[in-house]
């Protein structure tokens, strides 16, 4: 006899066959039976107190652990509450299935009524739904299928009217089908194995499309005397390398960036080269630049390549350094003992020397974060959040590969952080999360604290407390003074924290930084929020980075800051 279920438990039971590893999610009326059997079907479950915090909890764990997760939300309100982090995740090709209830099929009254799919294509994601009763499970591993081979963040809508329906239920498939990896066509080979060879200064980047590609890059980078780094979103692939700098664009040091200027050849491994990695452009202008990349829509995308090859990372980087051993090449490359010992001295921010500023009952963010860096174990995981401060957590904490760090930043918004921190933490529990944030992101996103308090997560929020929306302060102050609305009342940020049950210290001085010894300490089973009255100056991202001008002042760059 035919077993009958469901829908809400179909679709429960097949996403946990199919592999989900965790869902995070706000439950409401229309999400309830789905979330229940997701959970029922042995799927944990972690209940947010915002969807945008469930969704960027999604994200960073998927990001982070490599394991795919799922959301659950409500209809309508729940759906576009969620919209930022959809943005987040879809710009950043997360593969990430958000499933969410929608009102009956033809109830255009209701008034959870929107059109989701349109919101879900505007903000960038895929839009997916079941459509019938007799369709939920074929619907439900397409949506995912696309979700992990295509690298999307898929929006499942799911009609309320249909979530009562019963259905015939065998045993669920068992995963998802693993794209094969392409390799380059030979003639992308040769022409990728000329340029390497005859280089004389070689810069082999991994971006997040690279992350499994660690040993090729190596093999290959050993073979043409190439100097290793990585974008944001690979930060910590080479950690252990010794001929690699930590990361290249907006972060790097100063010198760092000159060694990567100064490169001949910059090949790209799924990397977008973007305005952030390339500096605008000023780290590439001199050098042939190569984009191996598997995803055709991806190379030139930010700006022209020399040589483009379609095809894996791992592969094209294997077929490469393969191709380079049988033809005997074994070049020196950019490895010399000079280039070595630079590597070695400008490779972290946190070994660049600087004055301290002294200013009364403040703390200078980077000693803070230099000593927080020896202070918290190395076995992290480092979420900047956007915003004025990002520089400090992002560039002076060391991470120990490339689970250690996630950067929630393709979209710009601020607020992500905790909650990324959250999501990172529960996928990679034998880390602490360490979140470094401003005090505007801090109280935009202080509900999911909560959420970290009833996890008890171990975790370290670090909030660069300068009582204002920092940025913009500083993108505006040369050419105005009316700046109250966006400068803020002291607040004091450890009281609030520890009213919602953390561990809290307030930090105007280095000496304040024992009560985080004591707590690293400890059983570390609550989170720990560090409110540290920072000293303010021209923001570090902007001094080092960019020089404002009336004529460069554009809304592009007001937005990116920001």
């Amino acid at each position: 006899m035919t077993a009958t279920a469901p829908v809400s438990v179909a679709i429960g039971r097949t996403l946990a066959a199919s592999g989900v590893a965790h869902v995070f999610g706000v439950v409401g009326s229309g999400n309830f039976h789905l979330t229940n059997a997701m959970v029922d079907a042995g799927v944990p479950f972690t209940a947010a107190r915002h969807e945008m915090g469930a969704t960027v909890m999604a994200d960073a764990f998927t990001r982070t652990s490599g394991r795919v997760a799922a959301v659950s939300l409500h209809q309508g309100c729940g759906l576009s509450n969620a919209l930022t982090g959809i943005a987040e995740a879809a710009k950043c090709h997360t593969p990430l299935l958000v499933v969410t209830g929608d009102t009956a099929q033809g109830d255009l009254n209701s008034n959870f009524h929107i059109d989701q799919d349109a919101a879900v294509a505007a903000v960038g994601a895929t839009p997916a739904r079941v459509y019938s009763p007799q369709t939920a499970i074929t619907d439900t591993v397409t949506a995912l299928t696309r979700a992990v081979v295509e690298r999307e963040t898929v929006v499942l809508s799911v009609p309320v009217d249909i979530q009562d329906h019963l259905v015939d239920i065998g045993e669920p498939a068992v995963g998802v089908p693993q794209p094969l990896r392409s390799g380059p066509s030979p003639q992308a080979l040769a022409a990728l194995v000329e340029v390497l060879a005859d280089a004389r200064r070689p810069v082999i980047v991994a971006g997040r499309g690279a992350w499994h590609a660690k040993d090729e890059l190596v093999r290959l980078a050993d073979a043409v005397g190439a100097l290793l780094v990585t974008s944001a979103g690979a930060r910590g692939l080479f950690a252990d390398q010794e001929w690699a700098l930590d990361i290249m664009g907006g972060f790097s040091t100063e010198g760092a960036a000159e060694l990567i200027a100064g490169a001949d050849v910059v090949a790209g491994f799924g990397v977008s080269f973007n305005k952030w990695t390339a500096r605008d452009g000023a780290l590439l202008r001199t050098s042939t630049i190569v984009h191996v990349d598997d995803r055709s829509s991806a190379i030139g995308r930010h700006r022209d390549v020399d040589l483009a090859v379609i095809g894996d990372a791992a592969v094209v980087a294997a077929k490469a350094a393969d191709t380079l051993r049988e033809r005997g090449t074994a070049a020196r490359g950019y490895r010399t003992p000079e280039v070595r010992r630079c590597v070695q001295e400008v490779r972290y921010w946190r070994d660049q020397p600087f004055e301290p500023l002294h200013d009364p009952g403040c703390v200078d963010p980077r000693e803070l974060t230099n000593l927080l860096d020896e202070l918290l174990p190395i076995e992290r995981v480092v979420i900047p959040d956007g915003g004025n401060v990002n520089c400090y957590p992002a560039a002076h904490l060391r991470v120990p590969d490339e689970r250690g760090f996630c950067l929630p930043l393709a979209f710009q918004a601020v607020g992500m952080g905790l909650s990324a921190g959250i999501g990172a933490g529960i996928a990679q529990q034998d880390r602490m999360p360490v979140v470094g944030t401003g005090d505007g992101a801090f109280m935009m996103s202080l509900a999911e604290l909560d959420t970290a308090v009833r996890a008890r997560l171990g975790m370290v929020v670090i909030v660069y407390n300068d009582s204002a929306y920092g940025a913009e302060v500083n993108l505006f102050h040369p050419y105005t003074d009316e700046l109250d609305i966006v400068r803020f009342p002291d607040t004091d940020i450890a009281r609030i924290a520890r009213g919602i049950g953390a561990e809290a210290v307030t930090v105007r001085d280095v000496d304040d930084l024992a009560a985080v010894r004591s707590w690293v300490d400890g059983p570390r089973d609550r989170p720990l929020v560090i409110d540290a009255k920072i000293a303010t100056f021209p923001s570090w991202l902007m001094a080092q980075r960019y020089v404002l001008t009336e004529d460069s002042l554009s809304d592009d760059l007001v937005s990116g800051i920001v």
